[in-house]
């Protein structure tokens, strides 16, 4: 982290920037978060990381013609008719096991007993399914079997080529890597793709009142109150693809914010929750702006998570969540797992939204953009959407129950039941470029 520690400044009221609707905020920290630098790393650990390069097939895949199960090579032509009735007899010239290569070409009234992957002798086009031949060349390889059915006349070959052929684009960049894209890159023989490296995300948490779990007396006797927002975190970072840093829970002091702050040194994004307010002890502010850090914005018109900050201190941006755990969820899920994934090199960051018919008539008060924990459920052709219940910014519950968030624009303080609306599935998992609510 860059910046030196000095004497912490107030922000004078007066030059608070008004608040920003959530959209705005989210295309002004999309604009300043950088995509990771590249690196090569082991093929095991590359899950979900982003292709920092176009692949191209070294080889054709597969590289020769193979039988697609086990059974007896033979040419169509000469078995075409066979039924139990009328056998085609053949001769067992060869036994040919995944792993080895065949010797000679079938000819004129000869197969060859074969195994799954093991490559198609020349002269051969078809492979015979064993629960169709009977006869003596069945175990020993040798001798005579008769065919009984045509069925697999012309089938059960793999081609050479038909997945890669070898100069054709494999895996473009951008791919983000799922366990079919590794498998790919496996049968290449890339054992070390060069990827977008993975952010390192510092996670800070403040205020007096909270503890972490390793104080369970304080917390259980109702003395302090646990962090859940650090360990929520932990696993929203972890998940959206970024690495974790628990740089701890600051007390409310600036003197221990900077502290903790000076540990985010090798971090590539700083994610702060609480202390953002306008509260006599929410110091945040004004310490990071002591340390050099320039402020973009720290007030939405959202709810919840109004207060909402966002600046870059040295090279690292960062992101200031409120306290609030319901407010910490959403607007993580609304500016830091974008921002996760453009530093990770992923092109579209965003959730799409989808439709949904509003199941039931929601009243809301303040005159701003709200982001409702609901329920998604498929119903008739569509998707109808409900509340989970109570809306308060603490009732971490209602994020266990929700798997959507309903958006009701601002303004608009009544909603039928009926209405046709927006929401934001949690678990979508097609993206978009730009914030679509």
């Amino acid at each position: 982290m860059t910046g030196q520690p000095g004497p912490p400044r107030t922000i004078p009221q007066a030059s608070l920037p008004p608040p920003l609707a959530a959209a705005d905020a989210a295309r002004r920290i999309q604009a300043e978060v950088r995509r990771q630098p590249p690196l090569r790393i082991p093929l095991d650990d590359a899950l979900w990381s982003v292709l920092a390069e176009d692949v191209v097939s070294p080889l054709d895949i597969p590289p020769w013609t193979n039988s697609a199960m086990d059974g007896y090579a033979t040419r169509a032509d000469e078995v075409r008719g066979a039924s139990a009735a009328a056998p085609v007899r053949l001769r067992v010239v060869e036994v040919i096991p995944a792993g080895a290569f065949p010797t000679r070409a079938i000819g004129p009234g000869e197969c060859a007993r074969i195994f799954t992957g093991a490559p198609l002798p020349a002269g051969a086009d078809s492979v015979i399914r064993q629960e169709d031949v009977v006869g003596s060349g069945q175990r020993s390889g040798g001798g005579v079997v008769e065919i009984c059915d045509d069925r697999d006349c012309g089938v059960n070959i793999r081609r050479a080529g038909e997945d890669l052929r070898k100069g054709a684009l494999a895996l473009p960049a951008g791919t983000a890597l799922g366990p079919a894209g590794l498998g790919v890159l496996a049968s290449l023989a890339v054992a070390a793709p060069l990827v977008y490296r993975r952010p390192r995300v510092a996670i800070l948490g403040s205020g007096d009142e909270i503890v972490d779990i390793d104080q369970p007396e304080a917390i259980l006797s109702g003395r302090k109150i646990a962090s859940s927002n650090t360990h929520t975190l932990v696993a929203l970072v972890r998940e959206a693809g970024g690495e974790p840093v628990n740089l701890g829970i600051a007390a409310d002091t600036e003197a221990s914010l900077r502290e903790h702050l000076a540990r985010a040194t090798d971090c590539d994004l700083l994610v702060t929750t609480a202390g953002i307010s306008v509260g006599l002890h929410d110091h945040l502010r004004a310490v990071m702006a002591g340390l050099g850090a320039e402020l973009r914005f720290w007030k939405l018109r959202m709810r919840p998570g109004a207060p909402v900050g966002f600046g870059v201190l040295g090279m690292m941006p960062w992101i200031g969540l409120p306290g609030n755990p319901v407010s910490t969820m959403v607007t993580f899920e609304l500016f830091v797992r974008p921002a996760i994934r453009v530093m990770m090199g992923h092109p579209l960051p965003y959730r799409r939204t989808v439709p949904a018919q509003v199941a039931e008539p929601i009243h809301l008060g303040p005159k701003l953009q709200h982001f409702l924990r609901a329920v998604v459920s498929p119903s008739g052709d569509g998707l109808q959407v409900r509340l989970t219940g109570p809306q308060g910014s603490g009732i971490l519950t209602s994020m266990v129950k929700a798997n959507a968030l309903l958006i009701i624009p601002e303004g608009q303080h009544d909603t039928p039941a009926g209405a046709h609306a927006i929401v934001l599935p949690l678990d979508e998992p097609h993206h978009v470029a730009e914030p679509p609510w």
